[in-house]
């Protein structure tokens, strides 16, 4: 599978190594084309790094990066930055305060050449804005004030607007309900120029045309989407494991062969000696078969060994085309949850409360903005909540709370002393092993939170929810699957289906969901809140 098109952005001996000595690109030498491709790989292995790389927010290490046009870039920590603006988003804010100034009377040159010709730029970013279903924020509005779903569509249309010739999306439907992501994908079909998106969105990354895979430092571009790559891949692999099981059989068949050959071998020379020391012929004779015999020994072990060497040498060529992914471990603690404990209550402004109880399992939905995230940061912090008439009460303090932004997390900790904290009783050996099962081994424990990756940085944040020590009596995840790649949310999924307490969980991802088994589904509109017990649609529901 390859690709012909012309590259818009192309990539020569690229490495790529962190201050701490971790090598993340090896001497890539790939090329994107112009369309749309899809950058899969396992979390950690680079592939936000390679984003920002192209971007030029980093240097590389060695090696250079060529692109054609101008590169715009949708980061996956853009949550985070609570206090940018719509306009920032919008990457209007220069000439948005410009033509504020100008229409104010200030006739400082400055403000006419960081406007240009943008005169019209509040309309066009209005008819973005409007363009998205999002026609009644303000440019001032902060994102710390936007829901994640309301972010990433705003710096979307933001991209569209500037109309860069190069545009990277990195993991672009994290937080966007159903009818927002139908929206991205529309306009994913429409778009012009080389698109790369880094996702595990399985409908996104089958809009792709190209399918690019970041694996062991090594990029690799493939024909066709998502689909079609992993069939190709489950057709290679199937392959290569059949040709490893040939070849394994082949050194085990060698190796017999040699015992069998050595065996009789053996056999000879005994006879030879009891021959020899018997006298049986003349000692000149004799003598000058044990010579014969020796060299002729010699040269069998030899052609022998050989034998088993290149099986095994073939052997391990085929072992080296078989995926042995390593995956996130996880084995959740039993938290000691009676079926009757309530955990926690769910009250709208009608006051029709929901009681979590139990090893209960709440699905919570509804549409971006309207409150979701709200009424679960009302459950955790319930001294910072608003009386705006959706609000929770906790019964126990042991709750665990995975937030959509991840910003609960210190940038400047290192991971292992994150996670100590929320387990500060337990051995520092059992910790480090502990930490190992969630991929962080040696030396990158004492990593920066602000250096990781999105995907590292869930990690993180998932370690302190499931190592806490005592164990968490309740698990409220808000869009946990953002940030994982499709191994890890089946390593997530299999912890959860033993998990022994209460679980509210907030997520768009309908196929996460269906195999969570809720029991109960509850949806927040502008309304308030209605819930009913399983069976339940997923579809129906936003």
């Amino acid at each position: 599978m390859s690709i012909t098109q012309n590259p818009s952005v192309v990539l020569s001996g690229l490495s790529f190594t962190w201050p701490d000595g971790t090598n993340v690109l090896d001497s890539i030498t790939a090329a994107f084309s112009n369309g749309r491709t899809g950058l899969l790989g396992t979390n950690g292995t680079g592939k936000t790094t390679l984003l920002r790389l192209i971007a030029g927010d980093m240097m590389p290490t060695t090696g250079t990066i060529t692109v054609t046009g101008h590169v715009g870039y949708l980061p996956q920590h853009l949550v985070l930055q609570t206090t940018s603006t719509v306009a920032d988003l919008l990457g209007i804010r220069g000439q948005l305060d410009a033509l504020r100034a100008i229409e104010s009377g200030d006739a400082d040159p400055r403000h006419f050449d960081a406007l240009g010709d943008a005169w019209d730029v509040d309309a066009r970013a209005r008819a973005s804005l409007d363009g998205i279903g999002l026609s009644n924020l303000s440019f001032d509005r902060e994102v710390g004030t936007l829901s994640g779903g309301e972010t990433i569509l705003t710096a979307l249309a933001g991209l569209r607007l500037s109309e860069d010739e190069i545009v990277l999306l990195d993991e672009p439907t994290n937080n966007l309900d159903r009818q927002a992501r139908h929206d991205l994908y529309d306009a994913i079909r429409e778009w012009r120029g080389a698109l790369v998106v880094v996702s595990h969105d399985v409908t996104l990354l089958d809009l792709m045309d190209n399918t690019a895979e970041l694996r062991t430092g090594s990029l690799t571009v493939f024909g066709g989407n998502y689909s079609a790559f992993r069939q190709y891949m489950e057709q290679e692999q199937a392959a290569a494991e059949q040709a490893l099981r040939t070849a394994e059989q082949k050194v085990k068949t060698e190796e017999r062969q040699r015992i069998d050959a050595q065996t009789k071998l053996a056999r000879r020379q005994r006879y030879a000696r009891t021959d020899f020391e018997n006298k049986r012929k003349p000692k000149m004779i004799m003598n000058q078969r044990k010579t014969e015999a020796q060299v002729s020994a010699g040269k069998l072990r030899g052609e022998l060994d050989e034998k088993v060497d290149a099986a095994r040498r073939e052997a391990e060529q085929h072992a080296e085309r078989v995926r042995r992914d390593t995956r996130i471990r996880i084995d959740l603690p039993d938290p000691h949850v009676p079926a009757g404990r309530r955990l926690a209550e769910l009250r709208d402004g009608r006051g029709r409360p929901v009681v979590v109880q139990g090893p209960e399992r709440i699905a919570l939905t509804g549409r971006n903005g309207v409150g979701k995230t709200r009424l679960l940061r009302s459950l955790i912090y319930p001294h910072d909540a608003i009386d705006d008439g959706v609000q929770a009460v906790q019964y126990t303090d042991r709750i665990g709370y995975l937030p959509q932004r991840l910003d609960h997390l210190d940038d400047e900790r290192s991971i292992l002393d994150t996670v100590r904290a929320a387990a500060p009783q337990t051995p520092p050996g059992d910790l480090r092993a502990n930490l190992a099962r969630f991929l962080f081994r040696s030396d990158t424990a004492h990593r920066r939170v602000g250096d990781l990756s999105g995907g590292e940085r869930f990690r993180v944040a998932l370690a302190t929810l499931l190592l806490a020590e005592p164990p968490n009596q309740l698990l409220v995840l808000d869009e946990p699957t953002n940030n994982l790649d499709l191994r890890s949310i089946d390593e997530l999924v299999s912890a959860l289906e033993t998990y022994r307490g209460g679980l509210i969980v907030v997520s768009h991802d309908d196929a996460f969901l269906a195999r969570l088994h809720i029991d109960t589904w509850i949806s927040l509109d502008e309304n308030g809140l209605t819930h009913e017990r399983a069976p339940h649609n997923p579809q129906e529901k936003q």
